[in-house]
């Protein structure tokens, strides 16, 4: 978007860094930058109305199914998984542990994961990080990873609510799928897919 190159970027970026202009948060070999607060914010909002710019809009040429829903790794990732996420949250079926990247779950999270066949404590037993938030590089927003994330994934699968592609990382939401995630979670279609597409057979 810049037309710079990436060793340009690096440099500029950590000169922003430097300043406390931006902060980065690291995840696996991705490094995500983002403005450090709302002051940043809002100066950068004054000295784009002083430019009076008009620049093209950025579009991203992902393609829209990836977008929508697809694994990151073995978890859902994409609008969906961000949804997931946030009504998971909303509805207190995770909690936040001291390290606040990691999630736990609630004893109201434990009915309702367990009654989608999904077995804690067998997942606790497993040699990996039970659950936690994974930005979302598309949506740059947390989806659930780790344990829980796998099973969760695995769930959705087992009960035929997606379908993943044979070619690709995308995941296709059924109708069946729908209409569980209307009547379990309160997602509306408009909520996953963004109002942009119809629900597909």
């Amino acid at each position: 978007m810049a037309g710079v190159s990436p060793s340009t970027a690096s440099v500029h970026l950590h000169r922003l860094k430097t300043e406390r202009l931006v902060k980065v948060f690291t995840q696996g070999k991705h490094r995500y930058y983002n403005l450090e607060g709302p002051n940043v914010a809002s100066a950068l909002e004054v000295l784009n109305v002083v430019a009076a710019g008009s620049h093209d809009k950025f579009v991203p040429n992902t393609s829209s199914r990836l977008l929508t829903a697809r694994t990151c790794y073995d978890h859902i990732a994409g609008r969906l998984g961000v949804v997931l996420h946030s009504r998971f949250k909303a509805f207190g079926w995770l909690s936040t542990r001291k390290d606040e990247n990691a999630y736990d779950v609630t004893l109201a999270g434990t009915k309702a994961f367990e009654a989608l066949g999904i077995d804690l404590i067998a997942i606790r037993t497993l040699r990996r990080r039970f659950a936690y938030a994974c930005l979302d590089w598309s949506e740059r927003q947390p989806h659930i990873g780790g344990a829980l994330g796998a099973a969760l994934l695995k769930s959705a699968l087992k009960r035929k609510w997606v379908v993943q592609d044979l070619d690709s990382r995308a995941l296709h939401i059924t109708r069946l799928g729908h209409r569980e995630m209307l009547s379990r979670f309160g997602l509306h279609i408009e909520e996953i897919q963004g109002g942009s597409r119809r629900a597909d057979s």
